[in-house]
């Protein structure tokens, strides 16, 4: 019998969660892109104000449901609507922002209540050498200070094998036995 789970795609402007979704997603992904009204169209033409959704379908027959957040925290009400039944948490950090550690204390702690009954792992995304050699150290660091043991890697969200490899940790996390069988 085949497993369905439900997995939240969280994190700031432009850290790659739309992205994520639509290289991993077997479907067209639904997604509420809007012109970007405020500063954040500095940064960006389109940003998420409700949620993009997909779907992947693993060799197993299992099935992945990807729902993704606004990364605005004035779009907050919608991430208490898309945690509920979540098994899991992908958090995606941008390693070019301003304050990367910044973002993840933000994100870690508004997700709190969700990450501590399930699982997390967080990919730093626009990466450089500096990230695998000094971020994603810290970032592992911050999460110990924190007790929300995760798996932080280093990923390109336009890669599908990148996002698989996370999603896949995540579901290894929930169980160990996954793809045992």
């Amino acid at each position: 019998m085949s497993a369905v789970y439900k997995l939240l795609f969280v994190g700031p402007i432009g850290a790659g969660k739309t992205q994520a979704i639509k290289v991993l997603s077997d479907i067209e992904v639904v997604s509420t892109e809007a012109a970007a009204s405020d500063d954040v169209g500095l940064r960006k033409a389109q940003t998420t104000v409700a949620m993009d959704y997909g779907v992947m379908n693993l060799a197993s027959g299992d099935r992945v449901r990807l729902y993704g957040t606004p990364g605005q925290g004035r779009f907050d009400f919608m991430w208490e609507i898309l945690a509920r039944n979540a098994l899991g948490v992908v958090l995606l950090i941008d390693a070019s922002a301003e304050d990367p550690l910044a973002d993840l204390i933000y994100y870690a702690s508004a997700f709190d209540e969700v990450i501590r009954k399930t699982a997390l792992v967080v990919g730093i995304t626009h990466n450089s050498s500096h990230s695998e050699r000094v971020l994603r150290p810290a970032v592992a660091q911050e999460l110990a200070k924190r007790d929300l043991p995760a798996i932080v890697m280093t990923v390109d969200a336009r890669v599908r094998t990148d996002m698989t490899m996370l999603v896949k940790a995540l579901i290894y996390s929930l169980d160990p036995l996954y793809g045992a069988a």
